[in-house]
């Protein structure tokens, strides 16, 4: 196989959630060796599920995203079997070491001293109780990069406060712009597109501050806050207020220069999303729902009465959709060059054709679930191909590894790291 683009270089991850994770899930993809180093004394909820002891019960009345579990019962290590965070734990290791007890420092920076980059995205405090900093990794490793991704940065008067994806939408004002127009936020579900946007553009950050290291032999920070890095995907809202002083609240599935929205299809729950953008896409869409007077109503010619006439070309594009498979829809109007999506579920991903032509999903075992599909690299690599080399790794399965063969401690040694609560499997009793 050829050697990875990353391959060689050792990372670090102190990380929760998502967008740490998932930021060391795309370095570990390009081969880098990522280990996730985690205490035994130690939970923080929705990492590794919602608790480090779930019951069935618990279970029961959680959501998937936090409770779910393959075949929704806990197993003996619950927090093994979390589908949220097993789906960006490919190619990982994990080790224990518990930061604040005797002797947890030492093995830690005896690791950072063997290690290229280190993955936070803790709360600023978190880490300076950990006595963890750039200056201390420096003084350790004097060409260590190190990756800070808080929610709202190290410094200003936010530079402490907790959050998770769901509190950095609402401060960057995109749980304004979702939902309807007749609701309030209050109706909106969970969207957590500021996790997956700072775990990407934090992957790229590390590989330019590794290109640089390479032309210069030094290391530096790198600071992401992540509210500030989800700003410019938000622009055209803050440009328009800048520019015109005009503020906006939910449109539902419109968009303010297209006729836009999503439409229901034949069978139950069955939607398809419809855009059309220009003159030539309007004239294919009515002759494709035989809609001959309105192509032939003169003020449906200009976008902008379009526009203001949504709610009537809605019901006739819904009475021809509602008669339709989402997928035929998509098809026959794609066809016509007019954008269009089919809404699907769970099960209609995994059975696309598209997807599975792809080989997006990729089959990975792990002793605690067994085999399942799961997401593989977002990318695809002609050279140097990408997969799943290793399935989502398990609390400390790999403490052996690090602590005898990386660290070369003893036997002795190990068995009194053991001893002492540093090296486990589990969570130590008492933590949850």
């Amino acid at each position: 196989m050829a050697r990875l683009p990353l391959q060689g270089l050792r990372v670090l991850e102190i990380t929760v959630v998502w967008a740490g994770p998932y930021c060391g899930s795309f370095l570990a993809d390009l081969g880098a060796e990522v280990i996730r180093v985690e205490s035994t004394k130690a939970f923080v909820p929705l990492t590794r599920g919602a608790a480090p002891h779930l019951t069935q019960d618990m279970i029961d009345s959680l959501p998937l995203y936090s409770g779910g579990t393959p075949g929704h019962v806990p197993g003996d290590r619950p927090f093994n079997r979390s589908p949220m965070f097993n789906s960006h734990a490919r190619n990982k290791r994990s080790m224990t070491v518990n930061l604040l007890d005797p002797g947890g420092r030492e093995i830690f920076d005896r690791l950072v001293a063997i290690s290229d980059v280190l993955v936070e995205n803790n709360p600023t405090e978190t880490m300076e109780k950990l006595g963890i900093s750039y200056e201390s990794l420096k003084e350790v490793k004097d060409d260590i990069i190190m990756l800070r991704m808080p929610a709202y940065g190290s410094t200003g008067p936010y530079r402490d406060f907790r959050a998770h994806g769901v509190h950095i939408e609402g401060v960057v004002g995109h749980t304004m712009l979702r939902g309807y127009e007749d609701t309030d936020p209050s109706y909106n579900t969970t969207v957590l597109m500021s996790d997956a946007a700072a775990g990407a553009q934090g992957a790229f950050a590390v590989l330019a501050a590794l290109h640089h290291r390479k032309r210069t032999g030094d290391g530096q920070l790198v600071e992401l806050g992540q509210a500030e890095n989800v700003f410019p995907f938000l622009g055209e809202y803050y440009m328009d207020y800048q520019m015109n002083g005009r503020t906006h609240g939910p449109m539902g599935n419109r968009h303010p220069r297209a006729l836009q929205n999503c439409y229901p299809c034949a069978g139950e729950n069955r939607w398809v999303v419809i855009t059309v953008y220009d003159d030539h896409q309007w004239s294919a869409l009515c002759e494709a729902i035989d809609a001959s007077d309105l192509a032939a109503d003169v003020e449906l010619s200009r976008s902008a009465s379009r526009l203001t006439r949504q709610d009537e070309i809605n019901r006739r594009i819904s009475e021809w959709t509602r008669e339709r498979d989402p997928a035929e829809v998509m098809h026959e109007l794609q066809k016509r060059g007019i954008p269009t999506g089919a809404v699907m579920n769970q099960a209609d991903v995994f059975a696309d054709p598209h997807i599975q032509n792809r080989g997006f999903f990729q089959e990975a075992w792990q002793e605690d679930c067994g085999t399942h599909l799961y997401p593989g690299p977002p990318y695809k690599l002609s050279e140097t191909p990408l997969g799943i080399r290793r399935g989502p790794v398990m609390f400390g399965q790999d403490n052996e590894y690090v602590y005898r063969e990386l660290l070369e401690y003893t036997a002795e040694e190990y068995a009194a790291f053991e001893a002492a609560g540093h090296v486990g499997i589990d969570y130590a009793e008492g933590v949850g």
